[in-house]
């Protein structure tokens, strides 16, 4: 029984210690994120007011790659390198990288580079909660747990997701494990960070799923099952893991292509500002530009369009995937997770047009399968969908993100990660093959 009281007592004061570590630095994460989204708002729109901006392009590229050589330094290697600093703590993430990737998504996108915005929050969150490390003069274990608790009220506060900011956090460290010795801060962090970004005032698009009639017949009188309707999803899930891989090794390509072939490393950035521009012009239409959520002009292909008939265009997806890759891969700055949504929700569309099946929810099951495939987080993405699109169709969206999650091979968009065992035992089979036909 003293065993059993002190083990409960030590319970009470860890979670005591979460909450008082975790409150000031989330809070002070959604206030960073709520002045990225004002800012990235009103650079969106007044880049619809002003088109020419994109001309202007490759000058910004120029820019921001000056501004990350003079000042960035280890900040350049964003995402991963806080999944390095929770796996083996070293030097740190400096705290210019929160200022630094503010300020150059929001030139990104003020001058059309096709970016996201979760990349920028990760940062953000990973750069404030260094800084408590060492206001806290917090151990290693400390550190590694402010860490993760950051990514989780930065990816939350910039969706409005805040259990699946939590859960992202947890499961982009190691694909394959969870440890959830650091739950109780992340879910902490990711409410406060959401809540603190509602009370500043901002608010996040709202996606809607339409009535979807099946023949569904139930088991055990609470789930319901529509085969043919399931056999669709795990078929488009399937296109939506090779989405995902295309996605991550199209980026990586354009990167690793781009520094082989350009000496001058201040022209790369230039080269992919008049590749976006020329494509602009190649497709007359500037739907692939910058985030991808508000139409520029009526008509244009959105995500929010992408959950309507006919919103989006055969290959408006592939374009997207194009347009991202250029501009990440060439050195301007942002997140991926918005146009794998993008992609995601595109992709969807087109699939339930060759399907006949539903619309709203197949785009909604791309917009998160596509990106559980490329982030190697189908978990965090199942509850990405029953946050955003409600808790109707949970079953679906699981099969979808770990569908896409087995078929998105063995890359991801964050090279930090590291893998626990393998994603299929069909990895385990065909080196089996290999070893005895040699």
């Amino acid at each position: 029984m003293k065993k059993f009281l002190n083990s409960q007592l030590s319970t009470i004061i860890y979670s005591f210690r979460c909450t008082v570590i975790a409150l000031p630095v989330a809070i002070a994460i959604g206030s960073m994120v709520a002045l990225f989204l004002w800012l990235l708002n009103w650079a969106i729109h007044y880049r619809f007011a002003h088109p020419w901006l994109l001309y202007l392009l490759p000058l910004t590229g120029v820019a921001i790659h000056f501004l990350y050589k003079l000042y960035g330094r280890s900040a350049e290697r964003g995402n991963n390198l806080i999944i390095d600093e929770i796996h083996e703590p070293g030097g740190g993430v400096p705290k210019r990288m929160a200022p630094l990737i503010l300020i150059t998504t929001v030139i990104t996108h003020l001058f059309g580079g096709s970016a996201g915005r979760e990349g920028t929050a990760v940062q953000i969150g990973g750069s404030i909660a260094n800084f408590f490390v060492s206001l806290f003069k917090l151990n290693e274990a400390d550190k590694k747990m402010l860490l993760t608790a950051g990514i989780a009220a930065g990816f939350g506060a910039v969706f409005g997701t805040p259990l699946t900011g939590a859960i992202f956090a947890l499961e982009v460290i190691t694909i394959g494990r969870i440890q959830y010795n650091a739950l109780l801060p992340c879910l902490i962090a990711g409410f406060v960070g959401d809540a603190t970004v509602a009370l500043w005032g901002i608010h996040h698009t709202v996606y809607h799923i339409d009535v979807v009639k099946t023949s569904a017949e139930y088991y055990h009188r609470h789930l319901p099952l529509d085969l043919l309707l399931l056999m669709k999803v795990i078929f488009a899930s399937a296109i939506f893991g090779l989405a995902s891989w295309l996605f991550a090794n199209t980026t990586h390509a354009v990167k690793n292509f781009s520094l082989k072939m350009i000496k001058i490393d201040w022209l790369v950035p230039v080269c992919g500002g008049i590749v976006i521009i020329a494509l602009t012009f190649l497709i007359g239409k500037s739907d692939y530009l910058s985030l991808g959520v508000e139409p520029e002009h009526p008509g244009a292909v959105t995500i929010v369009s992408a959950f309507q008939q006919n919103g989006a265009d055969l290959f408006s997806w592939l374009w997207k995937l194009i347009y991202t890759a250029i501009t990440l891969g060439t050195g301007f700055k942002g997140g991926e997770v918005t146009p794998l949504f993008y992609v995601g929700a595109t992709l969807g569309n087109t699939l339930a047009d060759f399907l006949n099946a539903p619309v709203s929810l197949f785009a909604a099951l791309g917009f998160i399968a596509v990106f559980a495939g490329a982030t190697n987080t189908p978990l965090a993405c199942t509850l990405m969908g029953i946050e955003l699109f409600g808790g109707e169709h949970a079953m679906l969206f699981a099969i979808a993100c770990f569908t896409a999650y087995f078929f998105s091979g063995d890359s991801g968009i964050y090279s930090a990660q590291r893998k626990d065992g393998e994603k299929v035992m069909s990895d385990y089979w065909q080196r089996m093959f290999e070893k005895y036909r040699r």
